[in-house]
């Protein structure tokens, strides 16, 4: 059996705290918009969403740099639109699904499962996600920003 000496009790309760200060690696956060090979939204063109068009295909021809990752649109026209204020046609929560983001963690998503709702474009993982998402859009979105951006990482 081990017993611990006072003096060994002591110096382990001192040394305790200056273990607190030793650095530790810092934990990798995910990007800030979803993206796959750092193609944001799976290559679609954000813009062409607020066309009532839904998800149409971006090129690589006329992309932008935003966010942390490459956006591609359908014409040098979206991304010059796009360029001109991500913030108002890049999807809520960074292109992560919504529903998921609600619910506190991070899922990616389909460019099939899209909502519009008062101006801003929300991303689902997939329909079923999109079906749970429209039951509560506002309570959703309510959830959705109390825990974003801390499901990052």
């Amino acid at each position: 059996m081990t017993h611990l000496t006072r003096r060994a009790a002591l110096g382990l309760a001192l040394a305790t705290p200056a273990l607190l200060l030793i650095p530790r690696p810092a934990l990798a956060r995910e990007p800030l918009t979803y993206s796959e090979g750092g193609i944001a939204i799976d290559g679609s063109d954000a813009v062409a969403y607020f066309d009532n068009n839904g998800p149409v295909a971006g090129s690589a021809d006329h992309s932008v740099d935003w966010n942390e990752a490459t956006w591609h649109f359908a014409s040098a026209e979206n991304a010059d639109t796009f360029r001109a204020n991500p913030e108002a046609y890049a999807p809520v929560f960074g292109g992560y699904c919504a529903f998921a983001a609600s619910r506190g963690y991070l899922a990616p998503t389909t460019p099939e499962a899209w909502t519009l709702y008062e101006g801003k474009l929300y991303l689902n993982a997939n329909l079923r996600a999109r079906e749970l998402w429209l039951q509560d859009v506002p309570g959703n979105i309510a959830k959705g920003e109390a825990n974003w951006p801390g499901i990052l990482g």
